[in-house]
């Protein structure tokens, strides 16, 4: 899932200044799994957002939703009866929803209100951590399950690198070397043979590096 943080209260607060009429946008997707966006978190936000305008004398009216998902356009576009009546749309979604709200409602000052951060999975309650880093081109079959080029900080396809030390990185002496971690895995599944196998240069075409990407799903 898509890993985000709220930006601080006091930013957002800039971001918003001088409008009175404010909607604040939830969603109940990533966000809402990751504890940072979701319906609790927007009400959150609203109360910090009215206190902090009535003590600085400047009260505002801020309407809350949260939508279903803020990334489709089938739950953007419900939005509008609401959204007519706001100065300003804050979005409490991944950076898709506040694009997906701009591109719809073209005539509306639209805040983000969080940090997009990673692609990851929950660690234990509260904690999250990033696997995949979206590259388009997955091999961790031939890794036995580990990404390289998100696990390593170098994102080395054929490693290990030379400078991890009793199975860290030299980058981080709490980090487990990734290649250390494959080399493990596989000779549990009893696949060594696959790390004589060296790896072609990755295809970054395939990543953001070759623009925005797009799935089309034909049968549908």
């Amino acid at each position: 899932m898509i890993i985000a943080e709220q930006k601080p209260i006091s930013e957002i607060a800039v971001l918003i200044e001088g409008y009175k009429n404010i909607l604040l946008l939830g969603c109940g997707g990533c966000v809402t799994v990751c504890l940072t966006g979701g319906e609790k978190e927007t009400e959150i936000m609203a109360s910090a957002l009215r206190i902090k305008r009535c003590l600085e004398g400047n009260p505002v009216k801020i309407t809350t939703f949260t939508a279903t998902r803020q990334c489709d356009p089938e739950f953007i576009d419900s939005l509008k009866d609401m959204v007519k009546d706001a100065d300003a749309v804050v979005s409490l979604a991944c950076g898709v929803g506040p694009q997906y709200l701009a591109e719809r409602f073209r005539d509306k000052y639209v805040v983000p209100a969080m940090n997009t951060n990673f692609a990851g999975g929950s660690q234990q309650h509260g904690v999250w951590e990033e696997r995949c880093a979206m590259c388009g081109d997955c091999t961790i079959h031939l890794t036995g399950g580990i990404c390289p080029i998100t696990r390593c900080p170098k994102s080395i396809s054929n490693g290990p690198c030379g400078g991890a030390q009793n199975g860290k990185c030299e980058i981080d002496k709490e980090l487990d070397c990734a290649w250390d971690l494959i080399y493990t895995r596989l000779k549990e599944q009893g696949r060594l043979d696959l790390l004589k196998t060296v790896a072609p240069p990755k295809d970054w075409s395939k990543s953001r590096d070759g623009g925005p990407r797009r799935m089309t799903l034909e049968d549908i």
